[in-house]
This record gives C-alpha cells, structure tokens and sequence, in this order.
C-alpha cells in the first residue's frame, strides 16, 4: 500500500502540473486540437474490463480455484497488452512529438508513466499464475494475488484520472 501511496503521489504531482499549466496560459497551453477519443474511448473500456476480469481471477484464489486465477490474471495480461497496443498506436499519430511544446512533454510523460505501471502490473500479474501452479496459494494463502490485483485496479484507477485530464 505504500508503494501505490508513493506512486500516486507521482501521478498527482504530474496531474498538478498539467492542471497548473492549462490555468496559468488562459488555454494558450491545450492544443488547436484536442486529443480525441476515437482510441482513448475504446482503450479506456478494455483496461476497466481488465479489472472486473482480474478480480474474477482474484475471486478464484479466494475459492482456491486456481483455474479461474489463471485464468483471470491471463485475461488482465491480454487486456492489459491490447492496451498497451493501442495507446502506442494513438502516439504513433499524434502530430507533435515529446519536445513540440510544454503541452506535448507532459502528454508524453503522463501517459507514458502510466503505460510503463501498465506493464509493471502486466509482469505481475504474469507470474503470479505460475506461482499458483506451483502450489503456492490456496482459499487460504492468497495475499500476493490481492496485492496484485490492488495494483492492478490501481493502476486503472490513475488511467481514469489521466483520461478524464487529457480526454474529457
């Protein structure tokens, strides 16, 4: 819970900044136009779709059905890897690059913070199925599948901050 604390600090931070940003320059900061959501929509419902998915895996280990945590935790990586590719896809056709303006650095920043806590909960929630085969959790002993799946809602969670900020 600490690490999650920590790093939402770094997203509030990087939020402030843009918000300090958009005040401060009376709208001379947003761009002519605006990020649409003909990517970040769609993407948006695949990564909330990768919680409710997580947590029908997490339900799993609760029960000790390590089928439904694998299965779940593998649907979240999917999930999880469809929006990965779809967010490098929306880069790929912005009209500015990293350096173009003060608008464009903290789009790049934001985003790509929370695309590399996407990946670091995909690789989570990779190993935890392994573990599970292994033995190492049962109805019982599940708290790393917990954790885990925090993690991952967290990271949902600040998406949803991001797209309301920059999208909507």
């Amino acid at each position: 819970m600490t690490l999650i604390a920590t790093e939402a600090s770094l997203f509030v931070y990087l939020l402030f900044s843009y918000y300090y940003f958009v005040i401060w320059s009376n709208g001379a900061f947003l761009p002519a136009n605006p990020p649409k959501f003909t990517l970040s929509g769609p993407d948006t419902i695949i990564l909330l779709l990768s919680s409710v998915v997580v947590w029908w895996g997490e339900k799993g280990a609760r029960k000790g059905d390590r089928r439904q945590l694998s299965l779940g935790l593998a649907g979240g990586v999917i999930l999880g890897t469809i929006f990965v590719g779809v967010q490098l896809l929306e880069w790929s056709g912005k009209p500015y690059r990293f350096n173009t303006s003060a608008y464009s650095s903290l789009y790049f920043v934001i985003t790509g913070f929370h695309l590399a806590h996407v990946v670091i909960g995909m690789l989570v929630l990779l190993v935890l199925p392994v573990w599970s085969q292994l033995g190492y959790f049962d109805s019982k002993r599940h708290a790393p599948v917990a954790i885990g799946a925090v993690y991952w809602h967290f990271v949902d969670a600040v998406w949803l901050a991001v797209f309301f900020t920059i999208y909507v």
